[in-house]
């Protein structure tokens, strides 16, 4: 940090008002990027806005400079408030996570604009870890699982070899629902499953259609952007 100080300075002279709009301007530009990415690599939902993401680089930027505009003079801070009133912001994010973003590009473009710039870096890295820990952790997921398999059999439990084809390649299953037709020669099962590390969902569809009495095997593997 010391050698963006000795910058500001070096290339604003005296004053080093020069350096202070080109450091802040660089340094937010840098950090705006780091959570785009961050953004970017960690998204989950039903949709992706490009016009988003850049606009996450581009507003911490923008409050930097703002805040080099304001200073410490209150009533330039009073005007630019007057001005901003007059915009109308009609977008309205879908997703609690993109206001979360959209906030902190709002407290990163702040700090660097008011010249704290060890603040600025160390709170984006630490935010930024933060966001990684709980996406790679998957924090807050309910029920982790691979997708849905869906099948029919014959009823009574007279064979129960479907059972251990699904255990041998799922670490882990769990029954949705089960369907029991008239007579109770057929039941339909929905299983939740997480497939074991290694394990090929085609050669298990293949192998479970292979017991006898199985048929109508189907297997929907969900997509990480179904989740909202």
């Amino acid at each position: 940090m010391d050698l963006l100080y000795g910058l500001e300075t070096t290339l604003g002279g005296g004053g080093g008002v020069i350096g202070s709009v080109l450091i802040s301007v660089l340094l937010s530009l840098v950090l705006g990027q780091a959570i785009a990415w961050t953004y970017t690599a960690t998204h989950s939902g039903l949709s992706y806005s490009r016009s988003f993401n850049q606009s996450l680089v581009l507003l911490t930027v923008i409050v930097s400079m703002v805040m080099l505009v304001i200073g410490n003079n209150i009533i330039t801070a009073f005007g630019l408030i007057g001005a901003l009133a007059i915009i109308r912001f009609r977008n309205v994010l879908k997703d609690t996570r993109d206001t979360v973003f959209v906030f902190l590009t709002l407290v990163i473009g702040m700090a660097v604009g008011s010249g704290k710039y060890v603040t600025a870096v160390s709170g984006t890295i630490a935010a930024l870890g933060v966001v990684y820990y709980l996406h790679y952790t998957a924090f807050g997921t309910y029920g982790r699982f691979d997708g849905h398999l869906s099948f029919a059999a014959p009823g009574g439990g007279t064979d129960a070899g479907h059972f251990r084809v699904i255990e041998n390649f799922c670490r882990s299953f769990r029954r949705v629902s089960l369907r029991q037709t008239a007579g109770g020669e057929t039941e339909e099962y929905v299983f939740e499953v997480r497939l074991r590390r290694g394990s090929e969902s085609r050669d298990m569809v293949e192998r479970l259609g292979g017991v006898p009495g199985v048929r109508n095997v189907s297997l929907v593997l969900r997509d990480d952007l179904s989740e909202v």
